[in-house]
């Protein structure tokens, strides 16, 4: 009977490679889960600004207030509606009809005084004499208001109300004809490419779609948020648990960068700041009701950061060009190329035989690295422009009797900028946690890389 040697050295390396397996399999997890959820973030993001892109378009204050052709259509409603809904009450009728008698009474006077006047000619003297002969003038005066009673009732009838009606109505409908704006075309043009876009048949149904829609992605927003935050907090709370586990902390580090890359990428490439001023009702007395124009978009931009760098380097001033280049170059370049040096350094440095430049990389080129600068720009840059926007707007606040108007300044940082911030934040954490790996991998001391590799087999 063969008897079977047991190695016991061989025991607590396969140990140790179990762990780092079961240890590389739940960060792989976790990692997939954030990558998940900034891929979902990313994708609701740039949802949200192409809706708001097509909102603001739609409600452009060039195809709303500055048209001729929206007010010529408010104010033929209003016009509309007074002609279509014109009635005369008892007391206007006395009044017309007291107007009615003052003139008949002044067409009788001017009558008598034509004909009663001094005559020269043979047939005018005639004609005086068969009319005083004839006419009684105060007769005919008494007989003025029952005249003017029954022009009234004439008038006042539904048929002469309705012929009335339709007459002020065509006269009004020809001049709105003769209105015409440039703009027109355009803006039936854009409305319906954008209603079509959202299978919707009017305005209504649009803002409401919006709305609806808007207010969906930003819950479904602040979920993704909370997924990519919390599989990172995860990843750093098995720091605390591992700490003096030494032969798991390379893994672990060159995972944790893996988590890095991920909220680089989202926090540079989704919108981090949006500027939206608008005039959020504008109401116009005329006859008696308001003309009222809503959500007249006067500005609105929403840009991440690559969409800032690109916009600089579009432009044609060599100034501009440079600072995105700039940006380009120490606010995502380099942090990129840091995790990438870093990840080297702690793995497998061993295998390059001057490590000098591999050093610089990883700790010295924190200097150049701009991504906290980046955040603090940005918090200023909002800050001012918010507090331009609203000393702007509060200048087009106007209330009186004729004219109301109420402006809303919605600019705001978006969740892209706080996860941007995340980023900078575990950036820094990293970086005393490669100190920490540094200083234990210091010369006369075991490097965690050989601790590893050697485990159970020295």
């Amino acid at each position: 009977m063969a008897t079977t040697t047991h190695n016991p050295t061989n025991t607590p390396a396969k140990k140790g490679r179990l762990v780092t397996f079961a240890l590389i399999t739940a960060l792989g997890l976790l990692l997939i889960g954030e990558a998940y959820f900034g891929y979902r973030f990313h994708q609701l993001s740039y949802e949200q600004k192409r809706m708001k892109e097509d909102y603001s378009l739609s409600n452009n204050i060039t195809f709303g207030i500055f048209s001729v052709d929206r007010w010529g259509e408010k104010i033929s409603a209003v016009v509309d509606q007074r002609v279509k809904g014109f009635k005369l009450t008892a007391k206007q009728k006395t009044e017309m009809r007291k107007g009615i008698e003052k003139e008949l009474h002044g067409l009788i006077n001017k009558a008598v005084s034509e004909v009663t006047k001094p005559q020269k000619t043979l047939g005018g003297k005639l004609k005086k004499f068969a009319f005083n002969s004839i006419v009684d003038v105060d007769e005919l005066h008494a007989q003025v208001p029952s005249f003017a009673k029954t022009i009234v009732t004439k008038i006042t009838s539904p048929t002469s109300l309705k012929r009335l009606k339709n007459v002020a109505a065509s006269k009004v409908d020809e001049l709105e004809e003769q209105t015409y704006d440039s703009t027109d075309t355009t803006i039936t043009t854009v409305e319906h490419n954008i209603y079509k876009k959202y299978h919707v048949a009017g305005a209504a149904a649009y803002d409401r779609l919006v709305e609806t829609k808007l207010a969906q992605i930003r819950q479904d927003t602040f979920r993704c948020t909370w997924g990519i935050l919390a599989c990172v907090a995860i990843a750093l709370t098995l720091w605390l648990f591992l700490r003096k586990q030494v032969q798991l902390h390379v893994p672990l580090f060159v995972m944790s960068l893996l988590f890095a890359v991920v909220l680089l990428a989202v926090g540079v490439s989704a919108p981090i700041i949006e500027v939206d001023a608008r005039i959020k009702t504008l109401e116009f007395a005329l006859l008696g009701d308001k003309i009222v124009f809503t959500n007249q978009v006067l500005f609105f931009q929403s840009k991440s950061i690559l969409g800032i760098i690109g916009t600089l380097i579009e432009q044609p001033k060599p100034d501009a060009v440079l600072v995105g280049v700039l940006l380009l170059i120490f606010v995502v370049v380099l942090p990129l190329f840091r995790i990438v040096a870093r990840g080297i350094y702690v793995s497998c440095r061993n295998f390059f035989g001057s490590q000098k430049v591999l050093r610089f990389m990883a700790f010295d080129l924190g200097k150049w690295d701009m991504a906290d600068v980046m955040v603090v720009g940005t918090t200023m840059t909002y800050i001012g422009l918010n507090g331009i926007l609203k000393s702007q707007l509060s200048g087009l606040n106007i209330k009186n009797d004729t004219l109301t108007t109420v402006t809303a300044n919605n600019s705001a940082l978006q969740l892209g900028f706080f996860v941007f911030v995340a980023y900078v934040v575990y950036a820094k954490v990293l970086s005393f946690i490669i100190k920490r790996i540094d200083e234990k991998n210091a010369p006369g001391k075991q490097s965690n890389m050989e601790y590893a590799t050697n485990d159970g087999r020295d």
